[in-house]
């Protein structure tokens, strides 16, 4: 139809789209935001809102049969919070106090459970790297060197020697 947009087009926006959607979805805020600014400064307002319909009806069409769908879109409706301004992150629900207390407990199924729970890992791992980062100035001295050489051994390839950190 003469009104249609070119294959390519349509092509191009699905791109669009599904770069914001992997933003959202893996709670980088800062992609987020600055995916949607390209997207207000390079194309209409209208543009966008189709975008993020085609996301939406594209999710529940796969996910659910025809005539559940629309239960669904009535449901996310109702669901929608009324001051729209921020967006939960993934960032929000990872708690990597909870995640060293498993580790320390030696309770595994928390520990899967956990990392179940968390849809991206990013934050959790993060946040495990900055409590890691807190607790090194309290280990006794050469244990930092001999974690560090282990390490090495064990991840640092074929061939690779290092030497003891200190002798036993």
């Amino acid at each position: 139809m003469a009104d249609e947009l070119p294959m390519l087009e349509v092509e191009a926006a699905k791109a669009r789209a599904a770069a914001l959607l992997l933003a959202f979805r893996h709670g980088n805020q800062l992609s987020f935001d600055a995916q949607l600014e390209r997207l207000f400064a390079e194309h209409a307002e209208r543009e966008v809102a189709t975008l993020l319909v085609w996301i939406a009806a594209e999710a529940v069409r796969k996910a659910y049969v025809p005539e559940a769908g629309d239960r669904v879109l009535r449901a996310l409706a109702r669901r929608a919070p009324a001051d729209t301004t921020g967006v939960l992150l993934d960032e929000d629900g990872a708690c990597p106090a909870t995640l060293i207390e498993a580790v320390h407990a030696g309770d595994v199924a928390g520990v899967r459970a956990l990392v179940a729970a968390t849809p991206d890992t990013t934050y959790l791992v993060g946040g495990l790297l900055q409590a890691v980062a807190m607790m090194l100035p309290l280990l006794p001295d050469g244990e930092c060197d001999e974690i560090t050489a282990e390490l090495r051994r064990r991840h640092g390839g074929r061939g690779v020697q290092v030497p003891e950190a200190r002798r036993r």
